[in-house]
């Protein structure tokens, strides 16, 4: 199973959930999906474009849970 990663990556850049959505061109509820639910499924589409924001790899936006 995969942890999303996405509102610690998003917190060290200084990026908000707004800005988020504006600049990846994302529903802020999907951002806002991305930021509170760590187990959510996004499309790689999505992370793509949410990597690209933060200027990150997908890889940077998910890790790997023992379970």
């Amino acid at each position: 199973m995969v942890r999303l990663r996405v509102k610690q990556v998003a917190k060290e850049k200084g990026i908000s959930m707004g800005r988020l959505s504006r600049q990846a061109n994302l529903d802020y509820n999907t951002v806002k999906r991305l930021f509170d639910d760590t187990h959510y499924s996004p499309t790689i589409d999505t992370l793509y474009a949410v990597a690209k924001v933060l200027g990150v790899t997908v890889d940077d936006l998910i890790e790997g849970e023992q379970d």
